[in-house]
C-alpha cells in the first residue's frame, strides 16, 4: 500500500488560472506528499504564477502541446515511485485521492470512476458506449474508461509513456495498455464535483479520437479481438449472399467469392499480427 509521501501529483493545466491554486491549497492540506507538480500547458493567463503560490513545482511548456503531453511531461519529471494524476479544474476531491493512492502496492494503477449522475448527459452516453465497447474488446469490466483521476506506479507510465498521445485520450490510452499489458488495474467510486471555467474537450472530434485509440490499443496487444469479428462477418455476409443468389439465380455472384476472400485476408492477416504481438511481448 503506497504512503503519500512517496506519491507525486502531477496536474496537467491550461488557463486554469481560476481553480488552480485552490486544487493545490487542498491537496496540501489532506495530506503531505512526495510533490506537488503543476504542468502548465503554455497557459495565456496567471495560471503558472498562482500554482506557485499554492506551494506547487511549476514546469511550463513553451507553447500548448495538450493535455497528454502535459501529462508526459509530468511523468518525466515525477520523482516519486507513485503518481498521482488530477485535473487542474476542482473537479477531483483530495479526501479521494487518499483512497486512489492506499490501493497502488497491490495494484499498478488505480483509476477514479464516476457515477453517471455526476456527468452531463451527452458525455455519460458517449463514455457508456466507449467503456462497453472497451469492455467488450478487453474481456474485463470497465466502470469508467475516461477519468482523468487515477494513481499509478511510475516505472509502470514509463513503460507506456511512448502510447501516450498529446491529445486528451492519455486516461483512455492507459487504462487500456495496463489491461492489455496483464497489469492490475482497480476501479474506485470517487464523487465528481461541477468543474470551475470551461471544458476544453469537445464531444465530435474527442470521440472519434476515443475510438481510434480504443482500436489502437486493442490491435496492438490483441489483434484478433477486433480482426476475427470482421473476418466473421465478411464470411457470414459473403456464405449468405451467395446461398441466396444460388437459390434465386442458380449461380454463386462475384461479390459473394470476393467476400469469402476477404474474410480468409483479414483472418491471416489478424492471425499473423496476433503473432507479432505475442513475440514483442516476450521481448
Amino acid at each position: 500500500m503506497a504512503e503519500t509521501r512517496d506519491v507525486s501529483v502531477v496536474i496537467p493545466a491550461f488557463n486554469e488560472e481560476d481553480a488552480v491554486a485552490a486544487v493545490v491549497e487542498s491537496l496540501r492540506a489532506a495530506r503531505e506528499w512526495h510533490e506537488i507538480v503543476v504542468v502548465d500547458d503554455g497557459s495565456s493567463d496567471r495560471t503558472a504564477e498562482r500554482a506557485a503560490a499554492a506551494g506547487a513545482r511549476v514546469v511550463r511548456h513553451p507553447y500548448n502541446k495538450g493535455n497528454g503531453a502535459a501529462v508526459k511531461t509530468g511523468i518525466r519529471e515525477a520523482t516519486g515511485p507513485v503518481i498521482l494524476f488530477m485535473d487542474a479544474d476542482g473537479q477531483h476531491d483530495p479526501g479521494d485521492a487518499l483512497r486512489l493512492v492506499e490501493g497502488v502496492g497491490v495494484h499498478d494503477m488505480v483509476i477514479g470512476s464516476r457515477s453517471a449522475r455526476d456527468q452531463k448527459l451527452s458525455r455519460a452516453l458517449g463514455n457508456a458506449i466507449f467503456k462497453s465497447l472497451a469492455s467488450w474488446l478487453t474481456g474485463r469490466e470497465i466502470p469508467d474508461l475516461t477519468s482523468g483521476f487515477r494513481a499509478a506506479r511510475r516505472d509502470r507510465m514509463l513503460e507506456i509513456l511512448h502510447l501516450l498521445p498529446n491529445g486528451f485520450s492519455y486516461p483512455t490510452t492507459s487504462c487500456l495498455a495496463f489491461l492489455k499489458a496483464g497489469l492490475n488495474v482497480s476501479f474506485v467510486p470517487v464523487k465528481a464535483r461541477q468543474r470551475i471555467g470551461v471544458s476544453k474537450l469537445r464531444a465530435a472530434r474527442d470521440g472519434v479520437r476515443f475510438l481510434l485509440i480504443i482500436f489502437k490499443i486493442v490491435t496492438l496487444y490483441s489483434p484478433l479481438r477486433v480482426f476475427f469479428p470482421l473476418s466473421a462477418a465478411a464470411l457470414l455476409l459473403g456464405l449468405g449472399y451467395g446461398v441466396w443468389n444460388v437459390v434465386r439465380h442458380g449461380k454463386i455472384p462475384m461479390g459473394s467469392a470476393l467476400l469469402i476472400q476477404l474474410a480468409v485476408v483479414v483472418f491471416l492477416f489478424g492471425l499473423i499480427s496476433e503473432q507479432i504481438a505475442a513475440a514483442q511481448e516476450r521481448k
